[in-house]
């Protein structure tokens, strides 16, 4: 007999799988045959050994069968035993090693000709129109937009499909059904469905689909498989071109805030990028916008035109219409995208007869119905204006998450990466750190405005309690890609955060674990974290030095990036003051490099740990990457 312990299960090589219902779970044993293997085979290599293949349970099949999968794939289907197994063949369709790099895919197709091929093999190209699309893309809060539709729309009673990008954790997270995110045993079911059938019609004139066109590909085939009501879709990149713009026949179309992003491939002027977002619009289907500046507005405009589309703009949603309730999702300018996904769910719901079936015309237009105030308020997005509690430095147990307790480490995540998110970003970050320290010590009745001390911190004021004799601290946690101008970045994120009287004590700047190149499972962490060239990071302290002390300040790199350089810090560093900097000697009191994310993580930990009287708030920002391996660490 096999025993696989809990570690065996952690590293995906064995697992108990649960199909999410919106009403009811059920879990499933899997059966596993291994072939004969080495004694000395350890864990990481044992799943290169077994059996690739494993009928699922009766019972799993049976209900994924009532559920809408397409029966004739049902019997006798198997699926490789391993989640891993998946990632792997996912990552060998990466096409480019880093982003804004170009992707050579060859064959004789262009892009969109390749999917409607791909479509046609995959016996879904009639299907699509069923799904009921909202089709979405923009620069600025598309997912946001997304989750907001898909929620009201799930409040509203229809059985949802969401897909969106990027993933912070799993892969899962992209396909979600009725608000949850697709279960490990529908996903294997499908991956491997569309992945065999593809596998079988590759030709050199028509290669097997790069990453996101077979991501793409399979949120068609579990939308219609699954027999959603509605599919709200998120472009990946730009519009035109992307691998979702073979929806020919949308119920409504949205178009997000514009802005200068990923301009190595939509151009470097708003009405470049605004002709690339629009065209998702389809002739006469109607489409909604925000207000834009005038450059991207004009070319929507013009566009819209052409193919006689009913263009409106929806108004940002008024706060008072709102029943005093709160966006689920944080910041002020969720109010934009939550008025443009009103404007598209309302559109949605008239389009497909069922605005009057739900209301009855006992809703007047411009009033908010109570389904669309409980999806805009509960709905959710991981990583974006996410608060996290860390209560791993209390006790050994798992990380508890909450907006409504407090604790000594606090994290707040936000994949803010172009400048205007930043700024976004930095106003949420203030106005969150005031609302805890207001929260926190109001019970108190402090009596004294708390003070911000020379070297970045906040001493409360005066009061009868321990709580408010806590030192905070605001620390920055940073990385971002070198094609996203940190000179810009960096910048915006200080002088927003000093405007609202928000000073970080230190800036700590850290690789990711994930890379652009491989995808990876929430139980997966790289090998080689700790043997990663940090140069890119040294030279982001030296322009977080730069912006506090106003002038160059020398560069690291002249001794070499190695790992020798970013040592581990004494706990000591987290109070120094700024006056110690000494750049001259290549001493920065200000910020520092860590070798790894788990340490820096750690080491926020043994500080506070070590000191009871301090309280952390830890800003993570700059990178979707890095705040998806923040949140993988956290709920290891």
């Amino acid at each position: 007999m096999l025993v696989y312990t809990n570690s065996a299960l952690k590293c995906g090589i064995l697992g108990v799988s649960h199909l999410h219902r919106r009403d009811h779970q059920f879990s499933s044993k899997r059966t596993w045959s291994l072939t004969c293997f080495p004694a000395c085979l350890d864990a990481r290599n044992l799943t290169r050994h077994c059996v690739r293949y494993t009928k699922m349970s009766s019972k799993v099949m049976e209900k994924l069968g009532s559920n809408g999968v397409v029966k004739e794939h049902l019997q006798d289907f198997s699926v490789p035993s391993s989640y891993e197994t998946a990632m792997e063949a996912l990552s060998s369709l990466i096409t480019s090693q880093k982003r804004g790099a170009k992707s050579s895919v060859g064959g004789t197709y262009r892009k969109l000709e390749r999917m409607s091929e791909y479509l046609k093999i995959l016996g879904l190209e009639e299907q699509i129109d069923g799904l009921k699309i909202i089709h979405v893309a923009g620069t600025k809060g598309k997912g946001s937009t997304c989750t907001f539709s898909e929620a009201i729309l799930r409040e509203c009673g229809f059985r949802t499909g969401l897909f969106t990008s990027p993933h912070l954790i799993d892969v899962r997270e992209r396909f979600r059904i009725d608000g949850l995110e697709i279960s490990e045993d529908k996903f294997l079911l499908y991956f491997w469905d569309c992945w065999n059938r593809l596998k079988e019609k590759v030709t050199e004139h028509l290669p097997m689909a790069p990453l996101f066109q077979f991501l793409t590909l399979l949120a068609f085939k579990i939308f219609i498989s699954e027999k959603v009501d509605v599919a709200i879709i998120e472009v990946g990149l730009g519009g035109t071109n992307d691998s979702t713009n073979v929806i020919e026949k949308p119920v409504a179309c949205g178009i997000t805030s514009l802005g200068l992003d990923h301009t190595e491939i939509l151009g470097d002027t708003l009405g470049k990028i605004a002709s690339h977002k629009a065209g998702i619009f389809k002739p006469q289907i109607p489409a909604f916008t925000v207000p834009q500046l005038s450059e991207a507005m004009d070319v929507l405009l013009e566009r819209a035109h052409e193919l006689k589309v009913p263009l409106k703009v929806a108004a940002p949603l008024d706060n008072k219409k709102f029943n005093g309730l709160k966006l689920g999702l944080s910041g002020d300018h969720q109010f934009i995208n939550a008025g443009l996904a009103v404007s598209l769910c309302k559109c949605w719901l008239q389009r497909t007869g069922n605005w009057e079936k739900l209301f009855q015309n006992d809703i007047q237009e411009a009033d908010l119905p109570e389904s669309f105030v409980r999806g805009l308020s509960t709905a959710h997005i991981p990583g974006r204006a996410q608060i996290v509690y860390d209560t791993y430095s209390e006790s050994n147990n798992s990380l508890e998450v909450s907006e409504n307790s407090c604790g000594d480490l606090t994290f707040y995540l936000d994949g803010a990466h172009s400048p205007e998110s930043m700024e976004a970003c930095a106003k949420w970050f203030s106005s969150a750190v005031k609302g805890n320290q207001i929260s926190s010590s109001s019970s108190f009745k402090l009596k004294n405005l708390e003070e911000v001390c020379r070297n970045g911190h906040i001493r409360h004021g005066s009061g009868n309690m321990e709580e408010s004799n806590k030192l905070t601290k605001q620390i920055l946690l940073f990385n971002c890609m070198d094609v996203r101008h940190p000179h810009i970045l960096l910048p915006r994120l200080v002088s927003t955060c000093a405007s609202s009287g928000t000073h970080f004590a230190k800036a700590f700047f850290v690789p990711s674990m994930s890379t652009y190149s491989k995808v990876t499972s929430g139980a997966t962490i790289p090998s080689d974290i700790c043997r990663r060239d940090l140069s890119w990071q040294f030279n982001l302290q030296m322009l977080w030095e730069k912006i506090i002390h106003g002038k160059e300040v020398g560069t690291l790199l002249d001794k070499g990036a190695k790992m020798d350089n970013a040592k581990i810090l004494p706990h000591e560093f987290l109070y120094e003051d700024a006056s110690r900097c000494s750049p001259a000697d290549n001493y920065f009191a200000c910020s520092a490099v860590m070798p790894s994310l788990p340490l820096a993580i750690k080491w926020l930990r043994d500080c506070v740990k070590q000191n009871p009287s301090l309280k952390v708030q830890v800003l993570v920002t700059g990178s979707l990457h890095l705040v998806g391996d923040v949140l993988k660490l956290m709920k290891r």
